[in-house]
């Protein structure tokens, strides 16, 4: 077992759902909600509470696979943060670091979903997560944690580089999963990789920070910066390295299953990486339940409803070594 802090964004997910209304029309290379009119108004099918955001979703993986997860981020005291703290409290996550916020609300989405493709479209108020710079790094001297788990933080990246030099002092791993506010300040970014352990990106992320067009090109390029980098690229899979041990896998997907709802899935995927991986797993197998963990989130509405334990039997899926 280990402790793994979270560090990022909890929001509650109101999901809108319908059969028809929500299906998307094309338009040209996009899609929108084509069956909403301005001023009309519709019969909605499901109405679905839920909690999220990349803090929460992450630390919901390790408190269930047994890790001791503690959470830092920003909620207020009304009805949404309340639910955020029954999920911590029911999960049996350390809240003792979440600080409440005042004169702004607990962050929001409302998710639009159509129900039978799976499509969505998300309507975000960021509230209280929408800044991180109210936290102590040396915090991090009382928890004493072996991994801090961070997720976008919406480009503070004077809080991220606090963080992570105090990381660093008190021996603790690091793996972050940037968002796009961090990838726009490419080189400011591209100063606190040094500190990284494991970075976690999709391809089109990847090439926003370095040179390249093929995943093993990125995934060199990357890997000058990381010792141990995995990069997504959808239903194709991924490839991952690990500087260290001179492993470096390509991946497919775990199942080829129905989604309902890719809400969280990428946070799925990397915290269930680090899950297994903390759990003394191989970089090869936590790769598989990292899979098999975002595969599982899909078929749920909600963005952590179906994180798994890593008590679950796992089948073969498609992972070669390169």
């Amino acid at each position: 077992m280990a402790r793994i802090v979270s560090l990022g964004s909890a929001l509650q997910d109101i999901y809108l759902i319908d059969h028809d209304d929500l299906s998307p029309t094309a338009i040209g290379d996009e899609a929108i909600f084509g069956n909403i009119l301005v001023g009309s108004k519709v019969d909605i099918d499901q109405l679905s509470y839920e909690v999220g955001g990349g803090g929460i979703n992450s630390a919901i993986t390790f408190a269930r696979h047994g890790h001791e997860a503690v959470f830092i981020g920003n909620i207020a005291r009304d009805a949404a943060g309340e639910a955020i703290v029954r999920v911590l409290d029911r999960e049996g996550i350390d809240s003792s670091y979440a600080s409440f916020i005042s004169r702004k609300s607990t962050g929001t989405s409302v998710i639009l979903l159509d129900a039978r493709g799976g499509e969505r479209t998300i309507l975000t108020y960021r509230g209280a997560s929408e800044k991180f710079d109210n936290f102590e790094a040396d915090d991090l001297d009382l928890i004493q944690p072996d991994y801090l788990y961070v997720t976008t933080l919406r480009g503070d990246l004077d809080t991220l580089r606090r963080f992570f030099k105090k990381a660093q002092d008190i021996g603790t791993k690091i793996m972050f999963n940037p968002g796009i506010k961090e990838l726009k300040k490419r080189q400011e970014l591209a100063r606190l990789l040094p500190y990284v352990d494991i970075l976690l990106v999709n391809k089109s992320e990847a090439t926003e920070m370095v040179p390249g067009v093929v995943l093993s090109e990125l995934l060199y390029h990357l890997n000058n910066y990381v010792p141990t980098v995995i990069i997504t690229d959808g239903a194709m899979g991924g490839i991952a390295g690990n500087r260290e041990t001179c492993e470096t896998y390509r991946f497919g997907i775990y199942e080829d299953v129905k989604m309902k709802d890719a809400t969280g899935a990428g946070d799925a995927f990397g915290s269930g990486f680090l899950a297994a991986f903390a759990d003394g797993k191989s970089f090869r197998n936590a790769l598989i339940f990292a899979s098999a963990n975002s595969t599982s989130v899909v078929t749920k509405i909600g963005a952590n409803r179906g994180i798994l334990t890593g008590h679950e039997e796992l089948h073969p899926m498609p992972i070669q070594k390169l």
